[in-house]
């Protein structure tokens, strides 16, 4: 019922991501356009593709009027949506580290030229299709504030009865996992309850987490870093272990 995820492990760099608000605004609404397109409905209550980008840039605490203005543009004239293609990339990093990235690009050349060159210069390589992907699942994930939840055992109960699947504790915060499709209907059922939802996203969590050292961990997290600055890349993910001990190092710098 213990442990820790992207979103406990990840508290530094979301703050980095948050101070460079431009540029991950540009990313969730390329991503809300394309959902809104390929969902065929500019309604999230019927795209369900929607529903989860609308709810991640939301937990990014994205506008209102931005949200629908890319909802919009799928929709509007000049609508590019149709311009972006869906890819993963996948690769080793360094001590052979599995990464799995999920990108939107209008250019695939620029972006695999970009990819290549982030896992080169961290001492790594890009890999084929299906290299890595066996090595995580797809969850969904639903973020709670500890400051006004219910206790642990109550929220438990709560999250049986919603259809979540595990309750973790992270800190200052709780991580409800979830079947993917479940996800909405979950969180929605949380919010019902009064319990204080923070975010909810789908994500690729690894099966097995590989047990890496502080330094492994800081040159991985670097090329995530490098990989993550690129406008078309959405998310980057790994296979590593983030311990009590890595995640003081990291707090630390």
């Amino acid at each position: 019922m213990s442990g820790h995820s992207k979103w406990a492990t990840t508290k530094h760099r979301k703050a980095a991501q948050d101070a460079k608000r431009s540029t991950l605004f540009s990313k969730l609404s390329r991503m809300i356009t394309v959902a809104a397109k390929l969902g065929g409905d500019p309604d999230p209550e019927k795209n369900a593709r929607l529903a989860a980008a609308v709810e991640k840039a939301r937990s990014y605490s994205m506008p209102k009027d931005k949200i629908q203005a890319a909802i919009d543009k799928a929709f509007g004239a000049g609508a590019d949506a149709n311009a972006y293609e869906e890819i993963v990339y996948e690769g080793y990093g360094p001590d052979g580290v599995a990464i799995y990235i999920e990108a939107l690009t209008d250019n695939r050349n620029r972006t695999a030229a970009d990819v290549r060159s982030a896992f080169t210069r961290a001492g790594g390589n890009l890999a084929g299709a299906g290299a890595v992907a066996f090595q995580f699942e797809r969850t969904g994930e639903i973020v709670i504030e500890k400051a006004g939840a219910p206790d642990e055992e109550e929220l438990l109960l709560l999250v049986a009865d919603a259809g979540g699947n595990d309750l973790e504790d992270n800190d200052d915060e709780f991580v409800v996992t979830t079947d993917p499709a479940d996800l909405a209907r979950v969180r929605d059922a949380l919010l019902a309850a009064g319990v204080p939802v923070k975010g909810a996203e789908l994500s690729m969590r690894p099966k097995t987490p590989v047990k890496v050292s502080v330094e492994t961990a800081k040159k991985v997290l670097r090329l995530v870093d490098v990989l993550e600055e690129s406008d078309d890349i959405q998310e980057v993910y790994h296979n590593m272990e983030l311990t009590e001990e890595i995640a003081a190092a990291l707090e630390g710098e």
